[in-house]
């Protein structure tokens, strides 16, 4: 444990730490991530409950992912009883995450599922192996 940070009680690697992946707001209750070190690859889980996957848009620009996610509450839902509280949130929202300026929209694969979107995000370094040179041998 000699290069782990101590943060909230969990050991986390200092490339983790100080928001190296995020732009903006790291307070965000809505969109929770995990990421995961796949090896040649970054698996993103993304908490999106009730989102519909026409109400998601992925964009990529300048090494940023961007996230953005709309929840409408249904006028079923604003009309239907007494609000005693609320912890849902309904509206916009955004999260960015950097992926590095190497990695292009050809390199992420997505995808929804009860209500947790993945993202599957391929390593600069394994996008660098697949431009390296190839040699032919002189016989």
């Amino acid at each position: 444990m000699n290069n782990l940070t101590r943060r909230n009680n969990t050991f986390w690697d200092p490339f983790f730490l100080d928001s190296f992946f995020e732009r903006g707001n790291t307070n965000n209750s809505f969109m929770k991530t995990d990421i995961k070190d796949q090896g040649d690859q970054y698996e993103m889980k993304i908490e999106l409950p009730e989102v519909k996957k026409e109400d998601i848009k992925l964009s990529l620009e300048d090494g940023y992912l961007t996230i953005n996610a709309t929840i409408n509450e249904t006028e079923e839902e604003k009309n239907k009883g007494k609000i005693i509280h609320r912890e849902r949130h309904f509206g916009n929202f955004s999260r960015s995450f950097y992926v590095g300026e190497d990695v292009e929209e050809k390199h992420i694969k997505a995808k929804l599922e009860n209500g947790v979107l993945t993202l599957n995000i391929l390593k600069v370094e394994a996008i660098q192996k697949e431009k390296e040179k190839k040699y032919i041998s002189i016989e």
